[in-house]
C-alpha cells in the first residue's frame, strides 16, 4: 500500500456530516491507509447543513469554473476545500449553487421527501469528482464507493471516461450497506445518463429507477466489491451472474481493518 493513491468518494464522512455507519468508515479507512504509507483523498458534497467557517472551508478558485453538462444545461462546479483536524487527510467539497447549497439533507427535504433531481445530483456529483481529479492530475490507483450519490461512479468511469490515460489501471470498489435508501428517482434518469451517450446496454438494471436498482448498476459495473453478510441475499439477482472480487465484513468486527487492508493490496498488487 505504501506511495499508493486511493480515492474515497462518499455520500458523507465525519466529522462534516452526523455518525453514521458510512461516515464514520469514510474517515476510519483513509485514515488506515495514511497509517500504512498510502495516499489519500476524500470527495463528498457540499451539503447546506456543512458550516463551512466552522470546519474552515475554503473554495479552491483554480479547480472552481468548469462547467458539467447535465441533460444538456450547463451547471457549474465549485470545488472546496478543507483539512480533518489532527489528521492527514484532505476532504475535497463538491458544490453546486443548484444541486446542493441551502438543502439541510443530503436525501431528503424538511419534509422527509426526496429531492426530485436526486437523480441529476448523482450525475452531477460523480462527473464532478473526477472532473476534479483530472484538474489536480492526481491519479489514483483505487477508488472506494460509499453511498447512493456515489453509486454512478463505476458507470462513468467504465463507459464515459474509460479512454482517459489519467485512470489508465484504475480500479473501483463498491461497499453497500444495510442503511441504504428506498424509494424511486426521477423516471428520465436513463435518459440523462444517455445524454452521456452512455449505452442503453448498460443501464438495463435501470429500467426501473430506484434507489435499489441505482446501487445494483453501481455493483455491475465495479471491479469489487465489499458487503455485510446480513445483505447478501438482497443482491444475490446481481451476484450471481457476476465474476469480481467480494469480501463479506462487518464494520464493527474487531478485525475488520485488517481485511480491508488486504482487500486494498490485492487490487494494489496486481
Amino acid at each position: 500500500m505504501k506511495g499508493k493513491k486511493i480515492l474515497f468518494i462518499s455520500s458523507e464522512v465525519v466529522p462534516y456530516m452526523p455518525q453514521t455507519e458510512i461516515s464514520t468508515l469514510t474517515f476510519n479507512l483513509p485514515k488506515l491507509v495514511n497509517e500504512n504509507g498510502g495516499q489519500t483523498r476524500i470527495f463528498i458534497p457540499k451539503y447546506g447543513n456543512i458550516n463551512e467557517r466552522r470546519h474552515q472551508l475554503h473554495e479552491v478558485i483554480r479547480l472552481s469554473g468548469i462547467n458539467l453538462i447535465i441533460d444538456d444545461m450547463d451547471m457549474p462546479l465549485i470545488i472546496k476545500v478543507a483539512s480533518i483536524p489532527k489528521e492527514r487527510m484532505q476532504v475535497y467539497f463538491i458544490d453546486s449553487e443548484d444541486y446542493f447549497k441551502g438543502r439541510p439533507g443530503y436525501a431528503k427535504d424538511e419534509n422527509d421527501d426526496f429531492y426530485e433531481d436526486n437523480d441529476e445530483r448523482s450525475i452531477f456529483y460523480c462527473k464532478g469528482v473526477i472532473e476534479t481529479l483530472k484538474k489536480l492530475n492526481w491519479a489514483p490507483d483505487l477508488i472506494h464507493v460509499h453511498g447512493w450519490i456515489a453509486s454512478l461512479l463505476p458507470l462513468y468511469m467504465r463507459h464515459y471516461y474509460n479512454d482517459d490515460p489519467i485512470f489508465d489501471g484504475t480500479k473501483v470498489i463498491v461497499s453497500l450497506y444495510e442503511d441504504r435508501l428506498n424509494g424511486n428517482l426521477d423516471k428520465n434518469f436513463t435518459k440523462k445518463i444517455k445524454f452521456d451517450d452512455i449505452e442503453d446496454s448498460n443501464l438495463t438494471i435501470l429500467k426501473k429507477s430506484s434507489y435499489e436498482n441505482l446501487y445494483k448498476l453501481s455493483v455491475i459495473h465495479s471491479d469489487g466489491l465489499i458487503l455485510s453478510p446480513k445483505i447478501k441475499k438482497d443482491f444475490s439477482d446481481v451476484l450471481n451472474g457476476l465474476d469480481i472480487p467480494f469480501l463479506e465484513c462487518s464494520n464493527d468486527s474487531e478485525d475488520y481493518k485488517e481485511k480491508y487492508k488486504n482487500f486494498y493490496n490485492s487490487f494494489l498488487n496486481d
